[in-house]
């Protein structure tokens, strides 16, 4: 409590209204009936003074506990309810439950009228359990709060979540929204009761009601693609799509849709609804960065670049990250001196680390190691976390300039002080692939997944290998079954049970898979597999037209140029 307040309350003590005698004070009230305030006054005594000062400055030392006795007792002395709110206060930062109650249930008697009263008399009530003595209160809060009846139905759920009798809860909050059937406040009230009650059903029919009374209310549409999306993220997108038919100005639920189509990596689909956004409010930061980066995952770079550039010049969002964006498009022209320029620009702070990671990265590609070492020197990691970014970033470095080598000493040297990093671990087998140690990538695999058995790359990367290396197929597949189970739609896992299914001489079943994989994501080296797969089958024109068409967009793929170069001589 700030001096000022505290002046307040002892001024304002001098004339309150309180209870004459002191043991009828000590009385307990009935929640249900608020007694009416008292017409007698108190004076400020010395000793009023004296334990409100213990109070407060026991509150100040951290002594919570001296200072909710201090209050509780001061509060039943004078019946004021100023005195009642700060019992109410200290006991619950005290975790003095009981204590808080009684002081609540006084401040709620001396100031019948306060919503904020009743609001912590009713949470506190809810938390000792006694829901039936919180209904008299919920129904004044509806009713007389001071606000219209569906703003007051708007703030139940914060109340009544949190009580752990959530069937309970749900039944009371049925029977105070069923005395409001034209409110449609009150049927979304009910819905998310009803939905934290385990009642998707019903939570899905109350927030139907809902939008019937209101059409077009965007917080329930939102609510409701969030219920279907446990269901499937295409039903929540299927039932987002439709409301949008019906209100195509909803922003909000257009840009839930945007976001989960993106996350969904159906990213030709998610720029569409940016960029109906962005017409129709082209100054929303969020939507014109997230057009940059949409169009930097397809690898429209220009698209890109005009979306970050006019986000960097309207000062729309963090400029350090993006300068950080428009080195990575500068980086997929190939202009690697400007991208430098791009990363090197951003100043310490948030994006500082990475920034300098990927300048590092780029040194490496352009055979500038020592440079590299140096921007990578220069950090301080901030944490295990970042110690082994720093060192995937330096052996990427190394990889981009071919020592692959030193890739996997580096990474060898980390694992002695780190043996049990997963990324590490995942790095270093990657390494041992290129040098054909795969005694190592198996080790190093196989104790990546007995210490995450949900890494669904690591049984990908390991099935791949078994499959493209050796003859051991059928453990192959076996391992990237797991992994597809645990990423169905992972185009790269995708690619690799193609390949394994063509390996084993699966033609159809290989070429349904690699297809998937190319449709979600035209990678070259999943071009490179379609295409063989294509070609042995004696889909030849297809295959030419796959790789010419990837070609032209990564010229320099090894894998992809090895496959037309051996197919097509």
């Amino acid at each position: 409590m700030t001096l000022k307040a505290l002046l307040s309350v002892l001024l304002g003590l001098a004339t309150v209204t309180a209870c004459a005698n002191t043991s009828s004070a000590r009385q307990p009230a009935q929640a249900a009936e608020p007694t009416p305030r008292a017409e007698s006054r108190t004076e400020l005594t010395p000793q009023i003074l004296y334990q409100f000062l213990l109070g407060e400055i026991a509150a100040q030392r951290g002594e919570l506990t001296l200072a909710s006795e201090a209050f509780i007792d001061l509060a039943n002395k004078t019946r004021d309810a100023r005195i009642a709110q700060r019992a109410t206060e200290i006991a619950i930062f005290a975790r003095k439950p009981a204590q808080a109650l009684k002081a609540a249930q006084l401040w709620v008697e001396r100031e019948p009228d306060s919503s904020r009263a009743r609001q912590t008399y009713v949470s506190l009530l809810l938390s000792a359990g006694r829901l039936s003595e919180a209904r008299p209160h919920l129904e004044w809060l509806i009713k007389q709060s001071g606000r219209p009846v569906g703003e007051a139905f708007l703030q139940l759920p914060n109340i009544l979540l949190r009580h752990q009798d959530k069937p309970a809860v749900l039944s009371l909050m049925s029977e105070l929204a069923a005395a409001y059937p034209s409110v449609p406040e009150a049927s979304f009230a009910l819905a998310q009761v009803a939905w934290h009650a385990g009642q998707s059903e019903r939570a899905l029919a109350a927030a139907n009601e809902a939008l019937r009374l209101k059409p077009g209310w965007e917080a329930v549409a939102l609510f409701q693609g969030q219920i279907l999306q446990r269901r499937g993220d295409d039903q929540a997108v299927g039932y987002w799509r439709d409301f949008l038919s019906r209100h195509p100005d909803a922003r909000e639920v257009r840009l839930a849709l945007a976001r989960q189509l993106a996350r969904m990596s159906r990213f030709a689909e998610a720029r569409a609804e940016f960029e109906i956004l962005h017409a129709q409010d082209p100054a929303q930061a969020e939507v014109v960065v997230s057009l940059g980066l949409l169009a930097l995952q397809m690898n429209d770079l220009d698209a890109a670049e005009r979306h970050f550039k006019a986000a960097l010049d309207a000062e729309m969002g963090e400029a350090d990250r993006i300068r950080l964006y428009l080195g990575q498009v500068a980086e997929g022209r190939r202009q690697f001196e400007q991208a430098l320029e791009w990363y090197l620009s951003v100043p310490e702070g948030r994006h500082y680390t990475d920034a300098r990671m990927r300048a590092a990265v780029l040194l490496g590609k352009l055979g500038r190691i020592e440079e590299g070492r140096r921007v990578l020197a220069e950090l301080t990691a901030e944490g295990e976390a970042e110690r082994v970014q720093i060192i995937q970033a330096e052996a990427q470095m190394l990889r981009e300039a071919k020592d692959y080598a030193g890739v996997f000493e580096l990474l060898t040297r980390a694992l002695e002080t780190m043996p049990d990093s997963p990324e590490l671990l995942y790095d270093r087998a990657m390494a041992a692939e290129r040098l054909n140690r795969l005694d190592v990538l198996e080790q190093d695999l196989r104790r990546l997944i007995a210490l995450k058995p949900d890494h669904a790359h690591a049984y990908n990367a390991l099935g791949y290998t078994l499959a493209d290396r050796t003859d051991r197929l059928k453990e192959a597949i076996e391992l990237l079954e797991k992994a597809l189970k645990l990423a169905p739609d992972d185009p790269f896992i995708l690619d690799s049970m193609g390949w394994a299914l063509f390996k084993s001489g699966r033609l159809d079943a290989a070429i349904d898979y690699l297809r998937r994989a190319f449709a979600l994501r035209p990678d070259p080296e999943i071009a490179a597999h379609l295409g063989e797969a294509l070609w042995v089958r004696g889909d030849r024109d297809e295959a030419r037209r796959i790789w010419q068409g990837s070609l032209r967009e990564h010229p320099d793929n090894e894998s992809l140029r090895e496959t037309v170069g051996r197919l097509m001589p």
